[in-house]
């Protein structure tokens, strides 16, 4: 019997080799990073080493990267220095659960001819982006000022638009008088898959990242500020990280993320991800041909090239994950980040898909190790299942 195939990479990456090196290397140096003697310098070089790798994969300078203990830990930073300016904190619809469980004014969803969302929809989905920054919000407790809009949606792999991680319509729109919107950019999926771009001199304020995503170890990761202010602490203690996030450093944590991100750079540069979009492309096209009532979300517009998201409504989205597990394949439905809640795609219904087509969604994420073999092997299972579940409904 064939073992396991592994399809989740947007949950989790497989730990990197390099990273794991990094990682058991870290473990025999003893010192605390805040020491002054060789031993708390040598920790410091490897926090410092690591900090400028993590830079090297997202274009800032070294003192621009925060490392905090996860991406969440890093929004919530991001999303506290809002309070130091005044306003509210708004979230798209389409945001990861991090970021959006901290909206304070509600943002409309977009409504797709039908409810389904097709190419020209996701056109409509990019321009009602754009159309919401230059949206004078407000609310009952003042105007938004700092806005949450990520690079790549980690359910559907849709860029935001055009690979750039917040355009010039942007950031020229996120303006209301003289007090410039901030934008807070989630690039956890789009780092290390695609290259991360700007227009321009245009930066967002601040972005976050994850280093399990990027094949680093769990439990790690930071948050980029672009702004001229340091972030206030939220973890108040030691100092640490200058003085914006105390609490001893995870060395051994940082050396893996710093590992990971420089081989995962180099991963970018060469091509390597290529491949698999065109392992998607044949995912995509082999269950396209056999089942002909199945949606592919956003298949004509540019996406992660390993993501693939697609429902067939009324097959619940979780009954698939647990019949391609049983079936030895481990994929998801949504977003991994709910304590292992499978429920309606709450993206999907932002996005104008209907509750039945959304609580029917799967997504199949592939990694730089998939094979064509791992990819027909999964086809041919969900097909296989997927006339089953035809069989009953008739």
């Amino acid at each position: 019997m064939k073992g396991r195939v592994y399809l989740d990479h947007n949950a989790t990456a497989p730990l990197r080799p390099e990273a794991r090196a990094a990682m058991v290397a870290a473990m025999d140096v003893m010192g605390n990073p805040s020491s002054v003697h060789a031993e708390g310098r040598a920790a410091k070089g490897l926090v410092e080493r690591a900090r400028a790798q993590v830079a090297a994969l997202v274009g800032c300078t070294p003192t621009q990267v925060i490392f905090t203990g996860s991406a969440t830990e890093a929004a919530a930073l991001a999303v506290a220095q809002k309070a130091r300016h005044g306003g509210v904190f708004a979230a798209l619809p389409t945001e990861h659960d991090c970021l959006r469980v901290w909206s304070e004014a509600d943002l409309p969803a977009l409504q797709g001819a039908e409810g389904r969302l097709s190419a020209a929809g996701i056109t409509a989905f990019q321009s009602w982006l754009v159309g919401l920054a230059g949206h004078e919000w407000s609310s009952d407790r003042g105007p938004v000022a700092l806005l949450a809009a990520s690079a790549a949606n980690s359910e559907t792999g849709c860029l935001a638009v055009n690979r750039t991680v917040v355009p010039d319509s942007y950031v020229n729109a996120f303006r209301a008088g003289t007090v410039p919107y901030s934008v807070v950019c989630d690039i956890t999926q789009l780092a290390g898959k695609m290259p991360v771009t700007y227009h321009g001199d245009q930066r967002p304020s601040y972005m976050i990242l994850s280093a399990h995503k990027i094949g680093g170890p769990k439990g790690m990761g930071a948050l980029i500020n672009f702004t001229s202010d340091d972030p206030e602490a939220i973890l108040r203690g030691g100092g640490q990280e200058m003085g914006r996030r105390s609490g001893t450093e995870n060395v051994i944590g940082i050396a893996g993320f710093g590992a990971a991100a420089e081989a995962a750079a180099r991963d970018v540069a060469g091509g390597r991800w290529d491949r698999v979009e065109k392992l998607r492309k044949i995912l995509e096209n082999t269950l396209a041909a056999g089942a002909k009532e199945t949606i592919f979300v956003g298949k004509e517009v540019e996406r992660l090239p390993n993501t693939s998201c697609f429902a067939t409504p009324g097959w619940k989205g979780e009954a698939q994950v647990i019949q391609m597990d049983l079936a030895g394949f481990a994929i998801s439905a949504g977003s991994a980040c709910s304590s292992g809640k499978v429920r309606a795609s709450k993206v999907l219904r932002a996005m104008g898909y209907d509750d039945e087509t959304a609580g029917s969604a799967i997504r199949v994420s592939l990694g730089l190790e998939t094979t064509e073999e791992d990819v027909l092997r999964f086809a041919d299972a969900w097909l296989k299942q997927e006339k089953k579940f035809r069989a009953r409904a008739a």
